[in-house]
């Protein structure tokens, strides 16, 4: 049975050893915290999205970042400090601007494959995450938003996403919680929603359970390669294995370097606020439909009956972990003008790092040298898209390391 060691026990790498651990592989994971699931897989919108899809890499992005650069609390902030990293990722960025739409819909493809991955472990597991499968509901309160919608609507389209227009009256009848002046919305009622954290807990319970080596608190320091074994280092003496699958969130482009590869992730940091619905009127006035405004570029979520997730913005600003103020409290607000008659007394925010390629598409696939794999940089999608990628890439490295790669006449494919 071939060793194959995964780094990183978010949604992403715990996707991938499952799926490892369906293919046959003895699976090892590493993974610098005490528990899975603690880093940009804690708190997150909590939207399994196939209608969030659309990519960045657009001139209104660009414009919209411009404007809002020296503006604290605007949902797109770029520190404007100059680094090397943050300079040849923003012209990458640039590049891809003609794949806009190309990528927005392989963006799409790739989460609507995800769905029924992601379903099928939960149940075969019994995972419980408090999944809510009502749909996501956009809502415009501007036709020039309302209009670029409809254009995005023909990509999601050509993606294979069913997603509907709906108007001010029907947008109120899906979820009459809602307040402010809406004129009309988009449904996908295919799309669903969840708490990534509880998923990724009882995911990794399930690999444990399986046979998974599952080694917390093993902060992995370095990552090299000979005679198609990968050896890895973390806290002791070099371990060999026959494959890694490096899925480390901001942390897989220094390993990417180690291995010899090249994955351009910059880290774009995302808020979140989560609403304890403590009493009664609160847990009334809160929604259970999934929502997201296009304008604020803000997402929400119902997790239960007592608990209410507000998530938004993208900051450019390096490695930086710091919960500010000025970021937090659009949210608060948002819930406030929106959702008037839940409390906010009760707030816990949060903040993590996605990781991100320029393309907006997560590295998936084959690196350079023999053995080495990658399942990263699925920015703000990690949650839509993890389960696809994971099976595309345990079957990727099925094919270099499996039972099949050594038999007669049979090549590998890259993922």
């Amino acid at each position: 049975m071939s060793r194959v060691a995964v780094i990183g026990a978010g949604v992403t790498g715990l996707t991938t050893a499952y799926e490892l651990l369906n293919q046959g592989f003895e699976v090892t994971v590493f993974d610098r915290n005490r528990y899975a699931a603690m880093e940009t897989s804690f708190a997150n919108g909590g939207q399994l999205s196939a209608s969030n899809a659309e990519v960045w890499t657009q001139w209104g992005t660009v414009l919209k970042g411009i404007r809002w650069m020296l503006q604290a609390d605007a949902p797109f902030l770029v520190n404007p400090a100059p680094t090397l990293h943050k300079m040849r990722w923003m012209a990458e960025f640039l590049s891809n601007i003609p794949n806009y739409k190309a990528n927005t819909i392989e963006t799409v493809r790739l989460a609507i494959a995800a769905r029924a991955v992601l379903f099928d472990m939960a149940d075969r597991e019994g995972i419980d995450f408090d999944l809510e499968r009502r749909g996501i509901l956009h809502f415009y309160d501007r036709q020039k938003d309302l209009k670029h919608a409809r254009k995005v609507n023909d990509l999601l389209r050509a993606g294979g996403l069913d997603r509907r227009e709906i108007s001010a009256e029907e947008v109120r009848a899906a979820e009459p919680a809602l307040q402010g002046d809406i004129i009309g919305g988009f449904i996908t009622e295919s799309d669903s929603s969840g708490d990534i954290h509880k998923f990724t807990m009882g995911l990794s319970r399930a690999c444990a359970r399986r046979g998974a080596d599952l080694r917390f608190g093993s902060d992995v320091t370095r990552l090299t390669t000979q005679g198609g074994a990968v050896s890895v280092t973390a806290g002791g003496a070099p371990e060999t294995f026959d494959a890694v699958v490096v899925s480390a969130g901001i942390q897989s482009r220094g390993f990417a370097r180690q291995l010899g590869d090249r994955v351009n992730i910059y880290p774009v940091k995302g808020y979140s606020v989560t609403v304890a619905l403590e009493d009664a009127e609160s847990q009334a006035a809160a929604p259970w439909i999934s929502l997201l405004d296009d304008r604020a570029k803000i997402v929400a979520s119902r997790f239960g009956a007592n608990r209410f997730r507000i998530a938004g913005t993208a900051e450019f600003n390096g490695a930086n972990r710091d919960i500010r103020a000025d970021r937090i409290r659009p949210l608060t607000e948002w819930c406030e003008r929106h959702f008037p008659g839940v409390s906010t007394e009760n707030v816990t925010p949060w903040a993590g790092l996605r990781p991100m390629m320029p393309s907006m598409l997560p590295r998936v696939g084959r690196g350079k040298a023999p053995g080495v794999f990658y399942n990263t940089g699925h920015g703000h999608l990690g949650w839509t898209l993890s389960a696809a990628t994971a099976r595309l890439v345990a079957a990727s490295v099925s094919e270099q390391k499996g039972p099949a790669a050594s038999a007669p006449g049979v090549s590998a494919r890259a993922a």
